[in-house]
């Protein structure tokens, strides 16, 4: 049992179809009283509209709900200027973001957006590098220097500094980025699959290669997407056995939204905290 004895919060998953009424449903989810707003990064998606462009124009329009991308596209993405780019949105917002971040995918489409093509290996070393950037372009310190094989800084000045600590949260799934999250993540990001003992699984290996590293896995954040029907045991479960602290909502509409926010969220707190008494 690996319960961290977190608060349980919710989000809800937006797909940023330029289609979409996307600042009005930003806006009707804060009113419904979801938590965080999940936001994901295709860039090479032509019906989505930009990820950070979007993000700033919804904490802009919204004043309660935090928000973070699900996960950015670090092939894409310079991590010095995303590091700017985040610490900027959590100032203009007061504090109301977070960076989720992910090795990459669908490295075709990558390519043919000018990103490199990587193995596996390479796209873990790179996050690595990333990783390293991000956190000292949020440090405050000048004449910054880091020599890394992907990534580069060379007398770079940190700046605007964040408001708080920002989360630095990885998304991840296979052995070694497992590995990773576990020594080096503020908070971990997965996708519910269809064997949700996978999930379970993985928690554990969180866990172990936080006590590795000599960290305590309860200052790793637990963050799930899950489908549009879960049930309250289920999140109870992944609460009570995984860590799992927030739970993110996707592919429902607005009936299914309230169903999750009014009845199961409430079921598993309830649970959860009777377990917690026992």
């Amino acid at each position: 049992m690996t319960d961290f004895g977190r608060d349980i919060s919710t989000g809800y998953f937006l797909v940023p179809n330029a289609a979409d009424p996307l600042v009005e449903h930003a806006r009707e989810l804060e009113r419904m009283g979801f938590e965080h707003l999940a936001v994901q990064d295709h860039p090479y998606q032509r019906r989505y509209v930009e990820t950070f462009a979007l993000m700033g124009v919804l904490l802009g329009a919204t004043t309660k709900i935090r928000v973070f991308p699900d996960v950015a596209n670090l092939p894409l993405r310079n991590p010095a200027v995303l590091a700017k780019a985040a610490a900027s949105l959590d100032l203009l917002s007061g504090g109301r973001f977070d960076l989720a971040v992910g090795a990459g995918a669908f490295w075709d489409a990558i390519v043919a957006y000018g990103g490199p093509r990587r193995s596996p290996g390479d796209a873990l070393a790179a996050e690595e590098e990333a990783i390293t950037v991000i956190r000292k372009i949020w440090s405050g310190e000048g004449n910054l220097r880091f020599d890394g094989r992907f990534h580069t800084l060379a007398g770079a000045h940190s700046g605007p500094v964040p408001t708080r600590p920002i989360g630095l949260w990885f998304g991840s799934y296979g052995p070694r980025a497992l590995r990773l999250t576990g020594r080096l993540a503020d908070g971990w990001v997965v996708s519910l699959r269809d064997d949700p003992a996978e999930a379970l699984r993985m928690a554990a290996a969180v866990d172990a290669a936080a006590v590795d590293a000599g960290r305590d896995p309860a200052s790793i954040r637990r963050v799930l997407n899950v489908g549009a029907t879960p049930t309250a045991p289920e999140l109870a479960d992944f609460a009570l056995a995984g860590g799992f602290d927030t739970f993110v909502l996707s592919g429902a509409d607005d009936r299914a939204s309230r169903a999750f926010l009014g009845e199961t969220i409430p079921d598993v707190r309830e649970q959860v905290a009777a377990e917690r008494s026992v």
